[in-house]
């Protein structure tokens, strides 16, 4: 029973972290560089 709760901890935080991806993504964030293109040299495109 212990493996099946731990299961489904380590399913919600994934699915958490895909959420997150996809909603930054959505809102014009890069993944390799967080959206600040200062930092990349304006490669964020």
């Amino acid at each position: 029973m212990g493996t099946v709760i731990v299961g489904a901890i380590v399913v919600g935080v994934v699915a958490l972290i895909v959420r997150s991806m996809v909603k930054d993504k959505k809102s014009g964030k890069s993944l390799q560089c967080g959206g600040d293109c200062s930092h990349c040299g304006g490669h964020c495109h």
